[in-house]
C-alpha cells in the first residue's frame, strides 16, 4: 500500500521532521567530538565506515530510507498489522536466548555480521502498536479489570523477557506505556500505588530495615486511630489497612531483598546503592565492575567524571573538539549512555539548555499531535511515543548528573547505536504518517 509523490507530503507535520533532523545532526556532531582522532582527514573519515561517527551517519542514511518507506505506507497498514508486529517483536526477543552475544553485562544483543541487533529496542515499536490496537478495539472496555490486565500483559511480557536477558534499563522503558493507559482511563490509584511502592523501595535502601518496619507500623496505627469512627461502621476498612501494612512490610523485608539478590545483576545493585551513598549489603559487583573499580578507584567513577565534564563546560562551553574530559576518554561510554556530558563540556549551559528546549518542543508537538487525532488508535500510539521519549530523555540526563542509577538508557537520536537510532526513527515517522491521516478513523 503506497502513495503518490503528492500524497506523501499531504498532511505531513514538517516541523517534527525538522526537529528530528536537528537532533540527529547534534548526535553525529557529539559522537564526532568524542571519537575523532587528531590528524585524520575529516571528510574522508566521515565516509570510511571505520569511525563511530561515520557508522552513525550510515545508520542515519538507512533510517532515512526507512522513514521514507513509512511515509509511503498507508496508515491502515499499521493498525491492521499491529498484532503481527507484536508477534515478530516477541519472536526476536525469544531468539536472543539461543543466539545472544554477551556485551558489557547484557545478553540482549544478537550479532549479525558486523552489526549488533537488540530486539528489546525494536520491540518498543511493536508494543506501542499492539497496545494502541488493543485500546482502540470497539469491544475493549478499559474500565473493566480484565481489559486493564490484558493491556498490562501486552506491556509487561516483553519487559519480563528483557529482564531475563540482563537488560534492566530497556525493561523499565516498557513501564512508560502505563501513561498511555492512564490517558485512556486507567484509575489513578494504580499509578499512586506504583509510585508508593517506588518510594518504599527507596526507603528500604536509605533506612535501617528495623527502623523502617517500626515507622510503617506507627503510620498504620496512626491511620487506624484517625479513622476509628469509619472503622466502627465498616470493619472491612480495618482489614484493608492491616493488609496494606502487611504488604508494605513484606515488600520491605522480602520482596526488595529478593529482587536485589536474584533478579538484578550485582553491578546494577551496586550502582543503585552508590547513587544513595550506601554500601551494597547484597554482595560485590560483577567481574566487569570489579575491573572498573580496581582501575578507576570507585564504583561511581562514571558519574563523577560525567559531572566534572558537564561542570567544566561552564556557561558557553569549551567548543567543538576542545573538551578534555571527553576527548581524552575520562568518561566511560561517553558516545552512548553519557553522550549528554559531551554536549555539556563542548557547548556548556547554553548548549545543554538549547538541547533540552528542543526535546521539550518535540514532546509538546507529539502531545499536540495526539490530542488532534480522530482515531483512538492514532492517539494511543502518539502517547506511547511521547511516553517512550520522555522516559529515555529524563532517565538518561538524570543518569549523567547523578540523579538516577546508571542503567544503560540511550539519549534519543543523540547516543551512538544503530538499533536505537532506527527504532526511534521508525517510532517517530509512524506517528507522522498517522498524523497525516488524522481525519481517518483506524480500527
Amino acid at each position: 500500500m503506497s502513495r503518490t509523490n503528492t500524497g506523501i507530503s499531504k498532511g505531513i507535520d514538517w516541523s517534527i521532521i525538522g526537529i528530528y533532523l536537528l537532533l540527529v545532526t547534534v548526535g553525529i556532531t557529539a559522537i564526532f567530538a568524542v571519537t575523532y582522532k587528531d590528524g585524520d582527514p575529516i571528510i574522508a573519515s566521515f565516509f570510511s565506515f571505520k569511525t563511530d561517527y561515520s557508522k552513525q551517519l550510515y545508520f542515519f542514511f538507512i533510517a532515512g530510507v526507512l522513514a521514507i518507506f513509512v511515509l509511503l505506507t498507508d496508515s491502515k497498514f499499521f493498525a491492521a498489522t499491529a498484532n503481527v508486529w507484536y508477534a515478530a517483536g516477541i519472536f526476536f526477543l525469544f531468539l536472543v536466548f539461543p543466539f545472544h552475544s554477551r556485551v558489557k553485562g547484557t545478553e540482549s544483543i544478537i550479532r549479525l555480521g558486523g552489526f549488533n541487533f537488540q530486539p528489546a529496542e525494536f520491540c518498543k515499536i511493536c508494543v506501542c502498536l499492539a497496545l494502541a490496537r488493543y485500546l482502540s478495539r470497539v469491544d475493549t472496555d478499559f474500565s473493566k479489570t480484565r481489559s486493564q490486565f490484558i493491556a498490562a500483559a501486552i506491556t509487561l511480557f516483553p519487559a519480563a523477557l528483557s529482564l531475563l536477558q540482563s537488560e534492566t534499563g530497556l525493561a523499565l522503558v516498557y513501564f512508560s506505556f502505563f501513561l498511555v493507559m492512564y490517558r485512556e482511563g486507567l484509575p489513578a490509584i494504580i499509578l499512586i500505588v506504583g509510585f508508593s511502592i517506588a518510594v518504599l523501595v527507596v526507603a528500604t535502601i536509605v533506612m535501617d530495615p528495623n527502623i523502617l518496619a517500626i515507622l510503617l507500623t506507627v503510620i498504620a496505627a496512626a491511620v487506624i486511630f484517625s479513622m476509628r469512627r469509619q472503622i466502627k461502621r465498616s470493619k472491612g476498612l480495618l482489614v484493608t489497612i492491616i493488609f496494606l501494612w502487611f504488604v508494605c512490610v513484606g515488600v520491605q523485608r522480602f520482596a526488595v531483598p529478593f529482587i536485589f539478590k536474584h533478579v538484578m545483576q550485582p553491578y546494577q545493585t551496586e550502582r543503585i546503592f552508590t547513587l544513595f551513598g550506601k554500601e551494597n549489603p547484597y554482595g560485590a559487583g560483577s567481574a566487569i565492575d570489579a575491573i572498573t573499580i580496581s582501575k578507576k578507584g570507585k564504583n561511581d567513577y562514571n558519574v563523577k567524571q560525567s559531572k566534572i565534564a558537564i561542570g567544566s563546560g561552564g556557561f558557553h562551553g569549551k567548543g567543538l573538539l576542545k573538551g578534555t574530559q571527553t576527548r581524552y576518554d575520562f568518561v566511560p561510554e561517553q558516545r552512548t549512555d553519557f553522550i549528554f556530558c559531551t554536549i555539556g563540556e563542548g557547548f556548556g549551559f547554553v548548549g545543554t539548555t538549547a538541547l533540552l528546549a528542543v526535546y521539550l518542543l518535540l514532546l509538546f508537538k507529539i502531545v499536540a499531535v495526539a490530542e488532534r487525532q480522530r482515531s483512538v488508535f492514532s492517539r494511543c500510539y502518539a502517547y506511547g511515543v511521547a511516553a517512550v521519549f520522555f522516559f529515555h530523555i529524563t532517565i538518561n540526563i538524570c543518569m549523567t548528573v547523578g540523579l538516577a542509577p546508571v542503567i544503560g538508557i540511550p539519549l534519543p537520536f543523540i547516543s551512538y547505536g544503530g538499533t536505537a537510532l532506527l527504532t526511534f526513527t521508525v517510532l517517530l515517522f509512524i506517528l507522522i504518517r498517522l498524523d497525516a491521516d488524522r481525519q481517518m478513523v483506524l480500527r
